[in-house]
């Protein structure tokens, strides 16, 4: 269960892949045209509509894209079950055919049939019952005479019928899932800001394990009425609170990081700073310009644990204050500068610029916890422990020769040494990847060389289930998972 869940954090980044282009469009536009939002400018419109059809249209993205990246082989077949799939649901769910089929007027319905036919969550459902239904019949064959519709081709129409009988379970479920959906974040919003910081706590505190991806549907799409993102870019809802789930992001990931990337830089062995300084830089620069943390976060996760709880903590209380002094603004991919100076440009945004006083002050709060941690308790941060700088020098370079790629690149090398670590091409079983990690099914966890997988640069190794292994690479783990492919 805990790899299916997994494996769906990792199908979700493809849907929202897409959002950054959104956040583009429509930051552009709101430069353009600041006070008419596209009234005053064609140009302007334009790039606020295309940016609006992305925004518009989340909930067919995350069927078609969690059919594709559940899928065994991810081919396009699945991902056009997903599609048809959510049509068939939405168009039978919708106000106007529960309205047909019940006898009354469309306005007697009821909320939770109007709303169904841009609901994420229901676009996520239906994805998987297509990436299910497609890794269970895309290899039927049928009776010559019916052949041209066996294998894949026989998906879509099975996912027909299936969410035909889907449609009638959810005819009786869904207003009452609805209902319990919309008042837990109810429940959540009530909270006001301290509801923020418990999410924000919670949402770091599940980075190790790769669900954070299902917490953040809640909070920043249409799920449950919440749909911060979304609404945030539409400039729609209330200034000061639309935002609020992502604005005490950014005093973390643009200067809360770099801040604790600092204090390990001065806080490393003398012999080590120069190895330390050049891992903590980079990882700070793409913590900065990005939002990415996740090499940031993995250099001392699992090295000290308590410095990561005192991470989570203080993402929390970055929330939880963003959101007490309704200081807003918004992203399209990650809380990074890129995406800050986009969000600015959005009317709805609220006093975003103090966020950046904010961040000023949280630089200073972790470098001085995190540095008087480290001393006091001795932990094994970058730069004092040697295993974790052992990038420079390649340790098991020699035993990696066989595995030599032909095509002799970073990428390649890096693909090597990993493939050794991981105990070799027999100890394989599956390879996948997401935003900045690779996911790996070993056969036998007990060959895993964490020091060898280190060696290559990665930036740490997490089990989150038996046999489960997930390698921290960063932003170029598409190319490192796509050579450990071919050399498999």
């Amino acid at each position: 269960m805990l790899r299916y869940i997994q494996n769906m954090g990792r199908a979700f980044m493809l849907p929202v892949a897409v959002l950054p282009a959104a956040a583009l469009l429509l930051g552009i536009g709101y430069a353009i045209d600041p006070e008419g939002w596209g009234g005053g400018s064609a140009i302007a419109g334009m790039f606020i509509n295309a940016g609006g059809a992305i925004l518009d249209h989340l909930a067919i993205l995350f069927a078609v894209g969690l059919a594709f990246g559940m899928s065994k082989d991810k081919n396009g077949a699945a991902a056009l079950a997903g599609l048809v799939s959510f049509l068939v649901v939405t168009n039978l769910l919708s106000a106007d055919s529960v309205a047909l089929l019940r006898g009354i007027e469309v306005e007697e319905v009821g909320e939770a049939f109007g709303v169904i036919e841009n609901n994420v969550f229901l676009g996520i459902i239906t994805g998987l019952i297509s990436a299910t239904l497609y890794n269970r019949f895309s290899g039927v064959k049928l009776p010559d005479y019916l052949a041209f519709f066996s294998g894949r081709r026989a998906v879509p129409i099975i996912a027909v019928f299936v969410m035909i009988l889907l449609s009638g379970i959810l005819y009786f479920v869904w207003p009452l899932l609805y209902n319990g959906l919309f008042s837990f974040g109810e429940w959540i919003s009530g909270m006001g800001a301290l509801g923020a910081g418990i999410y924000g706590f919670f949402n770091r505190l599940l980075i190790p394990t790769g669900l954070h991806h299902a917490l953040n549907s809640v909070f920043w799409f249409d799920t449950v009425g919440i749909n911060d993102i979304g609404n945030f870019w539409d400039n729609a809802g209330e200034q000061g609170i639309t935002g609020r789930y992502q604005a005490g992001f950014f005093p973390i990931m643009m200067f809360g990081l770099p801040g604790a990337a600092l204090a390990m830089y001065h806080t490393a062995k003398t012999e080590y700073k120069k190895a330390a300084g050049s891992i903590l830089l980079a990882a700070s620069l793409t913590a900065f310009l990005t939002g990415v943390t996740e090499p940031l976060e993995f250099s001392f996760m699992f090295l000290a644990p308590l410095l990561y709880l005192v991470h989570a903590l203080l993402t929390g209380l970055s929330l939880f204050i963003a959101a007490l002094f309704e200081w807003t603004a918004g992203f399209g991919f990650s809380a990074g500068l890129i995406d800050f100076v986009l969000s600015t440009q959005v009317p709805i945004a609220n006093q975003p610029y103090m966020l950046l006083v904010q961040g000023l002050v949280f630089f200073v709060l972790y470098y001085f916890i995190f540095r008087v941690i480290i001393k006091a308790m001795d932990l094994k941060t970058p730069g004092r422990d040697d295993a974790v700088l052992s990038a420079e020098a390649p340790a098991g370079a020699e035993e990696g020769e066989d595995l030599k790629n032909t095509h002799d690149d970073k990428y390649s090398r890096k693909a090597d040494q990993i493939l050794i670590g991981l105990g070799g091409k027999d100890n394989i079983d599956t390879i996948d990847y997401c935003t900045t990690r690779l996911r790996v099914n070993v056969h036998d966890e007990s060959l895993i060389d964490e020091d060898q997988i280190k060696s290559s640069g990665a930036h740490g190794v997490a089990k989150p289930g038996k046999n489960n292994i997930q390698v921290v690479v960063g932003t170029e783990v598409e190319h490192v998972a796509e050579e450990m492919k071919r050399l498999l």
